[in-house]
């Protein structure tokens, strides 16, 4: 079963990779004008050609959300817990969380281009977690809590997932006006979805750094140890206060609010693989 959830994720990076290039055609479409008579005479409306091109796009992204989740599930199964305790299954997670997201915001807000910049990262965390060993292996016995570990890495995948939608509107925002026949939608849509993606992304990242430490005082008897891992989720979820309180009382807005939000989520990555370089008690991930 561990080679059927393998497969899903393969899937899934699959279904990816192809969304993306959708979205990309379908962004980059010239589009068609047809005549149009009503009260004030003629007019033209401008069709886009790839319309049906955008609803597969759509369907390919829901296709990987749901072949990341039976990854999950299967694993799950197997492994008899939840399968977020090393850098495979916190990697997957992640994808999930990225799409999930993503797939929400396209539903809530019809804005199919966010994909461009939200797809590229999840494409590289789960072709990441390709070359990762994905061998079940026993919990060590600072990570056998089936209810904190859960929640805690939980989490930290919707907070992660909020991030990125936040990272993508910010870098569209940027590229606004560079990007040739590119359809954007217009940049207050944009700043303000950066906005709502940091005040979904932010409890949750408190949340995440709170069950961490209760997480922490039970496995290693303290609740903050400044372990690089820990210290690089506490620099994550001061960038994201510090934007929201510069767009909240100094009404920061527009190209500086954009950066903070490419610094915070530079943040986040830094907090996934940090421990990759550094060790510290997060080294087992």
């Amino acid at each position: 079963m561990l080679e059927i959830s393998r497969y899903c994720l393969v899937a899934g990076t699959i279904a990816v990779a192809l969304a993306l290039i959708a979205q990309i055609v379908v962004a980059t479409a010239r589009t068609t004008t047809t005549a149009h008579r009503g009260r004030g005479g003629a007019a033209e409306l401008a069709r886009p050609r790839s319309r049906g091109l955008a609803h597969y796009a759509t369907v390919l992204s829901q296709l990987a959300l749901l072949c990341f989740t039976a990854c999950l599930v299967l694993r799950t199964i197997v492994v008899h817990r939840a399968p977020l305790s090393n850098q495979y299954e916190f990697a997957v997670s992640f994808a999930w969380g990225i799409m999930l997201a993503m797939v929400v915001v396209e539903w809530r807000t019809r804005l199919r281009v966010l994909a461009l910049a939200v797809l590229p990262v999840c494409l590289a965390l789960s072709l990441y977690s390709l070359t990762l060993d994905d061998e079940a292996t026993e919990l060590m016995p600072a990570l056998q809590n089936g209810f904190l570990l859960p929640l805690h890495v939980i989490t930290a995948s919707l907070g992660y997932g909020a991030a990125a939608v936040s990272f993508a509107a910010a870098v569209l925002y940027l590229l606004h006006g560079h990007l040739g026949r590119v359809r954007l939608p217009g940049k207050e849509r944009l700043d303000e979805l950066g906005y709502h993606a940091v005040v979904i992304a932010y409890p949750l990242i408190t949340l995440m750094i709170i069950l961490g430490a209760i997480w922490a005082n039970v496995a290693w008897g303290r609740y903050w140890s400044w372990d690089p891992k820990e210290t690089a989720s506490l620099v994550t979820w001061l960038f994201y206060g510090a934007y929201l309180h510069a767009r909240v009382v100094g009404d920061w807005r527009g190209k500086r609010a954009a950066w903070l939000l490419i610094l915070g989520f530079a943040a986040v990555i830094f907090t996934f693989l940090g421990n990759l370089f550094f060790g510290g008690l997060h080294s087992y991930a």
